[in-house]
C-alpha cells in the first residue's frame, strides 16, 4: 500500500466567536491549510463535527463547506465519533488516499460549543454514551470521570493527577491559538470547586468554539508539492460504551489496542516517540491515556507528572501547545488541532514550545469515556 503525508495545516484561535459563525470558522481554518499545503483544491473532504445539530440545528456540512471554498463537485461528507470526530474524519481521509480514489484529502474539524449554555453543551455531551442507561440516571461524561478518578484514588492514590492541567498551562503560556494562554498553579487546581468529586473545575477542558483542517496527501503528490510534509499513520479500536461494564474500568482498551496497531504498523516502538498530544478532557483522562497505551505503569502517571517528567524539557513532553484543558476543546475540531500541532513540531515550526531533535509524535483522540480510540502516529521526514 502507498503511504500517507500531511502537507499542510490551518487553524483559528479557541475562544467564544460571537462573530463568526461554525461555518465561518471551518471555513477560514480549511483556507489556511490549503495555503500551507501550497495546493489550490482537493480530491475529496471529509468533515469532523459532533454538534451541529444540536447546538446550531445544522447538517450537511460537507456540502456546505465544498461551496464556501469553491470545491463543488468533489465528494464532501460529515464524519461523527462524538469527541473523536474528527479523528474519525482523518481515519477515512488516509484511508481515501491508500486506496488510490483521492490524491490529496481536506479534513476539516469544526465546533462552535458557545452558542450552547454550559448545561446544554454537558447535556449534549451525554449523547456520546447510551442514553437509555447513562443518560436516564443523569450520569454525565464528568459524572463518569468523577467514579473513575475515585474507583482509581482508592486503587493507586491521586498524588499528582491535578498534575496534569498544570503542565498543559504552563505549555499553553504565550500560545497566541490557545483558548486559556496562562499558568495555573496547583494550588490554583486544588483550590476550586468540585464538578463531581473527587474531579474538580479546574482539571477539566472548557466550553470553546474553534476550527482546524489538515491537507493530506499521497506519495506521488507528496514528491511534487515543496510544502514541509510529516508521515501520517493511524489506527483506531473501539470498546463497551460505560467503562463500567468492561473488565477494568481504569484500562482503555480501544486506547491500547489503537496504539498497539500504529506502532505494529509502522515499526516503531515506544521508546522513540520523542512527544505525545493527550486527550486530557479530564486530568484523570490523561493520567489513564498514559497508563492504557503502555508508556507508564498503572497508578505511576500522577507521581511522573510531579517530577516533570512530560513538561517540554521532560522524557515524555505531553501536549506541547497546550493540550484540551488549555489550548481548548472544540470537539470536531480537537484531534485537527492536536494533528496540526505535531506537525509544526515536526516541521520545527513551534516557536517557543519547540521540542529539540523531535522525529516522531503520537496523538490519542479519544470519542466518550473511551469507548472509541484513535491512535496517529506521524513522523519527520
Amino acid at each position: 500500500m502507498g503511504k500517507v503525508f500531511v502537507a499542510g495545516v490551518g487553524f483559528t484561535k479557541i475562544a467564544e466567536h460571537w462573530d463568526k459563525s461554525l461555518e465561518q470558522l471551518m471555513a477560514e481554518a480549511a483556507a489556511k491549510a490549503l495555503e500551507d499545503a501550497g495546493i489550490p483544491s482537493v480530491n475529496s473532504i471529509y468533515v469532523g463535527n459532533m454538534m451541529g445539530e444540536a447546538l446550531q440545528e445544522q447538517a450537511h456540512l460537507g456540502t456546505l463547506l465544498a461551496e464556501d471554498l469553491g470545491l463543488t463537485g468533489i465528494p464532501a461528507f460529515r464524519i461523527e465519533a462524538a469527541e473523536a470526530s474528527g479523528a474519525a474524519a482523518l481515519y477515512q481521509a488516509a484511508l481515501d488516499i491508500l486506496s488510490g480514489r483521492s490524491e490529496a484529502v481536506l479534513v476539516i474539524g469544526g465546533e462552535k460549543l458557545s452558542d450552547g449554555l454550559s448545561e446544554e453543551v454537558s447535556s449534549a455531551m451525554m449523547m456520546s454514551g447510551r442514553q437509555e442507561y447513562e443518560g436516564f440516571i443523569g450520569a454525565d461524561f464528568y459524572a463518569i470521570n468523577g467514579l473513575l478518578y475515585r474507583l482509581y484514588e482508592k486503587r493507586y492514590g491521586s498524588d499528582g493527577i491535578a498534575m496534569f492541567p498544570v503542565i498543559s498551562h504552563t505549555h499553553a503560556a504565550g500560545v497566541s491559538h490557545a483558548q486559556y494562554p496562562f499558568k495555573l498553579t496547583l494550588e490554583k487546581v486544588l483550590s476550586s470547586p468540585f464538578i463531581a468529586e473527587p474531579l474538580r473545575r479546574m482539571e477539566v477542558s472548557g466550553i470553546g468554539d474553534g476550527a482546524a483542517a489538515v491537507v493530506l496527501v499521497g506519495e506521488r503528490l507528496a514528491e511534487k508539492i515543496k510544502s514541509p510534509k510529516t508521515a501520517f499513520f493511524i489506527a483506531s479500536s473501539t470498546d463497551y460504551i460505560t467503562p463500567f461494564e468492561r473488565e477494568n474500568p481504569l484500562h482503555f482498551r480501544s486506547l491500547a489496542m489503537a496504539s498497539d496497531k500504529v506502532f505494529e504498523e509502522t515499526k516503531v516502538e515506544r521508546r522513540e516517540v520523542d512527544f505525545i498530544e493527550l486527550h486530557d478532557a479530564t486530568s484523570i483522562m490523561a493520567a489513564l491515556s498514559l497508563e492504557s497505551s503502555g508508556f507508564v505503569e498503572p497508578g505511576k502517571a500522577g507521581r511522573l507528572a510531579e517530577k516533570g517528567e512530560f513538561s517540554l524539557e521532560g522524557n515524555l513532553p505531553c501536549n506541547t501547545f497546550g493540550g484540551l484543558k488549555a489550548r481548548g476543546h472544540p470537539f470536531g475540531a480537537t484531534a485537527l488541532y492536536q494533528v496540526a500541532e505535531a506537525h509544526l513540531q515536526l516541521t520545527e515550526r513551534a516557536g517557543n514550545n519547540q521540542i529539540d531533535s523531535a522525529k516522531i509524535g503520537l496523538i490519542q483522540s479519544l470519542g466518550g469515556v473511551a469507548a472509541t480510540a484513535f491512535a496517529i502516529l506521524m513522523k519527520k521526514v
